[in-house]
Formats: structure tokens, sequence, C-alpha cells
């Protein structure tokens, strides 16, 4: 290894010269205007973001909040009681997810019903989910992992509908992804994205509801300013927090969104290279995305062999390749978070066994075919270096 090749970081942030200084003037006009919140900015970021993800009838509603966990929050709040929230009432979450996920139902006041996943889709299938249901469920918690939209989506919502009970999409992955044409976002009641700095886009902190309901997207509003009925004043009519995004990010989030397209065709490229490469090295499988699947790979996915230790793989291509993978997504399923201990109802195998054997490769939205070829030297060499395999 020559030392002196730079190394491959597990991701990217992209910020062109000539975004900069556009997010620079949007800033200096908000400041200038003392405009700091809620304001044009928030409208337009929402409003793009929105005509971005449309629903089978055209742009959802979209709300912008200072974080995906404010989102999933503000949205699971909209869907209970005013006062009382979830009121005690189950929601089914996958339990190969971030903690927002589950951490968001605990503080609408839900209790979070944790289900295993398809191994094909990391993600909730039909019969995790009924595996999962129980007279106490109000609603469910898809998550659409590392950015894929399961195909099962609409089997998903067919058994919620059939109960009952809401769809909520957890989004924070899928800014741009489809499947079947339909956008990420569109397939639920309501959606929550993320746009913390990992993501395939940012606003540097901040998250947006999308939802073709028109009343709940008003809730949000309120929500997110403390539960006022109004921005300049008025009563508190709903259990709101400090939810807003300022200007400042939202200025930055406007930017970013005019490079989605561009950053998922990055990406996109990126993954064509690793699937045709990965063919060739034992012990490592590509995730499929199945044909329908328009995917922005947030996350590049494979699947270890269980002879090879994850963690040893880690360490030789960082010391001796100089390349970082990305976060798992994810290493430790919630029922076995300390913190979340308390809501597990016994062994999810599957999950246990995916959260254990993958990986994610690097993938940031300025790589380049000889980023992409660095890894996957690194990787071919890595799997047979000593202590990497078990």
């Amino acid at each position: 290894m020559n030392a002196e090749r730079p190394g491959i970081a597990a991701a990217r942030i992209v910020f062109p010269s000539q975004d900069r200084e556009e997010i620079a003037a949007m800033i200096e006009a908000a400041l200038a205007a003392g405009a700091l919140t809620l304001g044009a900015l928030t409208e337009e970021f929402e409003t793009a973001f929105a005509h971005r993800h449309p629903g089978p009838d055209g742009p959802l509603h979209a709300v912008a909040v200072n974080s995906g966990t404010a989102a999933l929050e503000i949205i699971l709040r909209s869907l209970g009681d005013p006062a009382l929230g979830l009121g005690g009432g189950e929601v089914v979450v996958p339990t190969n997810t971030f903690y927002a996920t589950a951490g968001a139902v605990v503080h609408a006041g839900g209790v979070p019903r944790f289900a295993d996943v398809d191994a094909r889709t990391l993600a909730l299938g039909p019969a995790t989910l009924e595996a999962a249901l129980t007279p106490r469920t109000v609603g469910v918690i898809a998550v659409h992992i590392g950015g894929l939209v399961s195909p099962d989506i609409n089997a998903l919502k067919a058994i919620c509908d059939n109960r009952g009970i809401w769809l909520v999409e957890d989004a924070a992955h899928a800014h741009g992804s489809r499947f079947d044409g339909r956008s990420a976002g569109s397939f639920g009641t309501a959606a929550a994205f993320s746009f913390y700095p990992t993501k395939v886009i940012t606003s540097g902190e901040g998250g947006m509801i999308v939802t073709a309901d028109e009343n709940l997207s008003n809730d949000a509003k309120m929500y997110r300013d403390q539960g006022k009925s109004g921005f300049l004043g008025g009563d508190h009519v709903r259990m709101g927090y400090a939810w807003r995004l300022s200007e400042l990010h939202a200025a930055i989030g406007i930017s970013q969104m005019k490079r989605l397209d561009e950053f998922i065709s990055v990406r996109q490229r990126v993954a064509g290279h690793y699937d045709k490469a990965l063919d060739s090295i034992d012990g490592i499988q590509a995730l499929t995305v199945p044909d329908a699947c328009f995917m922005n790979y947030y996350k590049y996915l494979v699947m270890l062999d269980p002879s090879i230790d994850r963690d040893a793989l880690k360490q030789e291509l960082r010391e001796h390749h100089r390349v970082s993978l990305s976060g798992e997504v994810y290493a430790k399923p919630l029922h076995q978070q300390p913190i979340l201990a308390a809501f597990a109802d016994g062994p999810l195998p599957v999950a246990e066994a995916v959260c254990r054997s993958h990986a994610c490769l690097p993938v940031f939205s300025d790589m380049t075919d000889a980023q992409a070829d660095r890894v996957v030297e690194a990787l071919a060499q890595a799997v047979r270096a000593p202590g990497v395999r078990r």
C-alpha cells in the first residue's frame, strides 16, 4: 500500500463553491431582514420538497421542523389525542432501525412493539408485521432502510387499512427514492424525512413532514411552534415544543434540494460500479434492489459471509488501506438496546442476524470511479488478510 494515497472517507458532505455563495447570500438576506424562523425561506424549502416528493394526486403538504426525530414525534402526536398523544397504544416498529423511531413513539405517549424484518429488504414484511400486531396496535412505522422503499410497502398499507390502523413512513434515509414510480413518503398517512449532515441532502440539522392530510399538516404546524394556534400569538391548543426550523437552516436545505437528482445519480453510478465488482469477491454479497425500486443509495449495503469478522474487516480496511466503512443500519437491534429493553418481547432472529452480518461501503455524492475502484481493491485484499476470516 502507498501511504501517500489519499484515504476514502465513509461519507462526505458536498457543498460546491457556488452553492456556498448562494447559501451565504440567502443567510445575509435573512439576517438583514431580521426574519430568522418560520419565514419565506422555510416556505420555499417546504414547497420545493413537496413538489419533489409528490403523492398520486400531486404535491403533498410539507412541514419543515428541526430534526427527523421531531418530524416523527409530531406525526405521532397528530395521530393521537391533542393532550394525551397515543395514550399507551402500541406502534409496530421494525427492530433494526435508529433509536429515534422507537423514541418518538415513547415520547408521543405510545408503546413500541418491536417486529422482525424480511432478510430480502431489511424492512417489515407482511408476515413479520402480522406477527407483531395485537388488539392494542394503533399504528405501524415502516422504515426505508438505506434508502430502499420495500416492494412490500403496498401490502403493509393493505394490512393496516384492513385493521383500521395507520401507517407512517420513517423516510429519514429515502430522499428522492421511489417504488413503482411513486415517491417515498406518499404511501402512508404521513412520512418523516431527516436532513442530518450524513443524509443524501442536508440542512445542517432539520426534518420534514409530508402528508396528503391537510388537517395533519395544520396540526404539525401548531406542534412545531409550542402548540400555538398561530405563529404571532393565540392559545396553546396542542402539547407542542420548540421544533421550528430556522431560516438559516432552510437556506442550506433550499440549495441542497437543487442538487438532489445530481447527488442520487452519482450514488447510483457508484452503486452500479460496486454491483459489478463485488461478483468477484468471495463472501460479500450486495443487497438486491428490485427492478421497481429507484434507490437513492444513502447506504450501499452488503451482506457478509458468517466467516468474516466485521470488526476485523473494518479495522483492516481502515489501518492498512485507509478506507473507512460507514456506520451500519444498524449494528444492534432496538430490542437489545438498554433503554428500550423493557419493551422487548423475545428474540427477533432475522433482524439480529442482519444486524450482525451486514456492512455499508463508502458512498458520497461526488464520489469518483477511481475512488470506488480503491474501495473494491481494498475490500478484495482485506477479506484475505489474517484475522479477518474466523
